[in-house]
């Protein structure tokens, strides 16, 4: 479905029961709303679920020009303006994530649990540098020289070899992914710090992480800084640890929504 919001077209689906409480689901860079199907087929008989595509993802129109993550954060609040969306429950993956961090901070009675998972709290010089080298590589040759090398970054070995038909899939969507969505989203990336909120997060928290994944330490961080906050490590999976561990995610996913 097509929602105006915050300026732009956004797509979102909406799933499960009217009436029931609200759990909204946020993408990661360079993938679509579809990445959470897995979470939604055993969750939306309890939950009413938002899922959108970020700006400049999947159906969402990309404006031109670099986004950052309080641009990202008022996305989400318009969203829940215009579903007259009082609170929900809040899960991101790394981009996402992030967005739940910053959600948290911004508007924390918008938010009733809260699910930040494969992210870091701040960008550093160096990763700041290889975003930049990945906006100029889109911005000259379009999305097909990142697919196979981000996918291959994202996925632990084990998993493209477990399960290559969700890593053929992560590839497409890496594709389909306008130029200037990545762009303006991957500026985002290199330039942002949640930490200074951090601690005056007061949602129930849960942090789940791919146990190979290279947020690991950042995730630690994270949950060190959250008061109350716990940290779930896949093992085995890798930085879209939704997709590489389902069952495992959503059982932990499941369990605190259910804890509420």
């Amino acid at each position: 479905m097509r929602i105006d919001a915050n300026g732009i077209a956004f797509n979102c689906r909406i799933d499960g029961p009217e009436g029931a409480p609200w759990l909204a689901f946020s993408n990661s860079l360079a993938t679509n709303l579809s990445m959470w199907d897995a979470q939604v087929a055993v969750l939306q008989k309890s939950f009413r679920i938002l899922r959108y595509d970020q700006r400049g993802h999947g159906g969402t129109q990309a404006p031109e020009g670099r986004y950052d993550f309080d641009l990202l954060v008022a996305d989400v609040i318009a969203l829940f303006d215009a579903l007259s969306i009082e609170c929900a429950h809040f899960v991101g993956i790394s981009m996402g994530g992030i967005t739940a961090l910053a959600l948290a901070q911004r508007h924390p009675r918008r938010v009733d649990r809260l699910v930040p998972c494969d992210c870091g709290a701040v960008s550093s010089p160096a990763s700041a540098q290889q975003w930049e080298e990945r906006i100029a590589i889109a911005d000259k040759q379009g999305m097909e020289p990142l697919i196979d090398a981000t996918a291959r970054r994202w996925f632990a070995p084990e998993s493209v070899a477990a399960d290559p038909a969700a890593f053929d899939r992560v590839r497409d969507m890496i594709r389909k992914t306008p130029v200037k969505g990545f762009a303006g989203c991957a500026a985002a990336l290199a330039n942002y710090d949640v930490r200074p909120g951090l601690a005056s997060i007061g949602r129930p928290t849960l942090l789940i992480v791919g146990g190979k994944d290279a947020t690991v330490p950042a995730m630690r961080q994270i949950h060190a800084s959250i008061p109350g906050s716990r940290l779930v490590e896949l093992e085995g999976a890798g930085h879209l640890s939704n997709l590489e561990a389902p069952q495992a995610f959503t059982l932990a996913l499941r369990e605190f929504l259910a804890a509420g």
